[in-house]
């Protein structure tokens, strides 16, 4: 069975394109206080409690972030804390909606 898959985006109108998430740094950054983080510095995958984030890479800033449920006991509820924390949308590549959490 395939794992769940969602596109972080930032949750507000972008001026031009994709807005932004925020830099490279901030993004690893702040992610790092939330248990998410790179397995070596300047590693494109960060690994968090049931989810992994796909950075592309050389992206800076950061405009949008593959993330993967890999344990869904705990991923969806970290994924959430997280879109919630850090004002994310989140975009479902197979349906096309938009989930933004609250």
């Amino acid at each position: 069975m395939a794992k769940p898959q969602l596109v972080i985006l930032a949750n507000r109108d972008p001026e031009e394109g994709l807005a932004a998430l925020a830099s490279r740094e901030e993004f690893i950054r702040q992610l790092a206080g939330s248990n998410t983080a790179p397995e070596r510095a300047g590693d494109d995958i960060l690994y968090g409690p049931g989810i992994r984030l796909e950075l592309a890479p050389e992206q800076d800033p950061i405009t949008q972030v593959l993330l993967t449920i890999d344990d869904e006991d705990i991923g969806w509820m970290t994924m959430m804390r997280l879109a919630k924390k850090f004002d994310w949308k989140l975009l479902d590549p197979s349906t096309g909606r938009e989930l933004v959490p609250r």
